[in-house]
């Protein structure tokens, strides 16, 4: 029987069907009709095509499937209709339950932008408090109300474990990620300046491992975050200096230049009829260290932790080759 994976052309899924072919096992990947699918056929799964919010293509992608690896989600951090993001995202999530009534394991690929943060800096794990109220505009908003729907399922019975991938690095960035984006602009000398923040680096084929070892190891209900190591962004840059011989930027933006360049660029492209490139809401989230203990998973499933510098070398070497710098 196959395993349907949702969401593989995109960064997470690819890596996460490509660790499932490795271990031999049959895949099916429901993709959009519009989604790039040369890498996946590549790998010689099965292509369904499909939308999540389209209920009878999620049936006909479930059936038969053992397992289900949910990884789809409209990951924007800013949309001209925001109802796009909840449809897709929450109802999706909700469809995509109920279609996989008869699956012996399911993985939900939430994010640990729907866990808490620590107000102290140091990092937060699957018990530290949260609410929607914290969340920061809609994608967040979606992506948490999403996880309370694969929780009560749970909850209800079904064989549902949650994981939340922290920042993910690496090759077949396709999109690319906003995290995929800051190396790519590294790589083009494009990037001036950094904002102090930080993030939890993790090596995207470990997430995919992480998937897989959630499916045979980890308990229904719970929550894994699949991270690796915190890093300030000025120590990322300075990472991808070593990297790349490149000289890393030097000036640190305060905070209110970034929200004026946000706010400017926002204005500026939507009078083109053009998304923004400088999210605001991507500078909120920017305010806070968002550092996760990767511990549980460590513990529980036995989560790999490769160092992040292989990670950023393949995502620098892919995308040269890809001709994105």
């Amino acid at each position: 029987m196959a395993v349907l994976v949702t969401g593989g052309s995109g960064f997470v899924g690819y890596h996460v069907v490509r660790a499932l072919r490795a271990s031999g096992q049959p895949v099916r990947a429901l993709v959009r009709a519009s989604s790039r699918v040369e890498h996946l056929q590549a790998l010689g799964v099965e292509l369904v095509s499909g939308d999540l919010r389209d209920a009878a293509s999620l049936q006909a992608a479930c059936r038969g499937c053992r397992q289900v690896y949910h990884v789809a989600a409209d990951y924007r951090l800013w949309a001209r209709r925001p109802q796009d993001l909840y449809e897709s995202n929450v109802e999706g999530t909700r469809a995509l339950l109920q279609a996989a009534g008869e699956a012996e394991r399911i993985v939900y690929t939430s994010s640990v932008g729907c866990l808490g943060l620590r107000p102290d800096g140091q990092p937060a794990d699957e018990t530290t408090p949260v609410g929607l109220a914290d969340m920061i505009g809609h994608y967040k908003r979606s992506k948490y109300l999403a996880e309370q729907v694969a929780r009560e399922a749970a909850a209800a019975g079904q064989p549902v474990v949650i994981v939340n991938p922290s920042t993910p690095v690496g090759d077949h960035d396709v999109k690319p990620t906003p995290t995929g984006q800051i190396i790519v602009d590294f790589l083009r000398g494009r990037m001036p300046g950094f904002v102090r923040t930080g993030l939890n680096l993790v090596d995207v084929r470990d997430v995919a491992a992480g998937h897989l070892l959630a499916a045979e190891r980890g308990r229904v209900g719970e929550c894994y975050i699949l991270g690796g190591r915190d890093l300030t962004l000025a120590a990322i840059l300075a990472l991808l200096a070593t990297l790349t011989g490149r000289r890393r930027p030097r000036l640190r933006v305060p905070y209110a230049v970034a929200y004026a360049a946000a706010y400017a660029d926002t204005a500026w492209n939507l009078l083109r009829g053009r998304e923004p490139q400088i999210p605001v809401e991507g500078v909120r989230m920017s305010r806070h260290l968002m550092y996760f203990s990767p511990a549980k998973a460590i513990a529980e499933l036995g989560l790999p932790q490769s160092p992040v510098e292989g990670a950023l070398q393949r995502a620098i070497d892919w995308f040269r080759a890809n001709g994105y710098a």
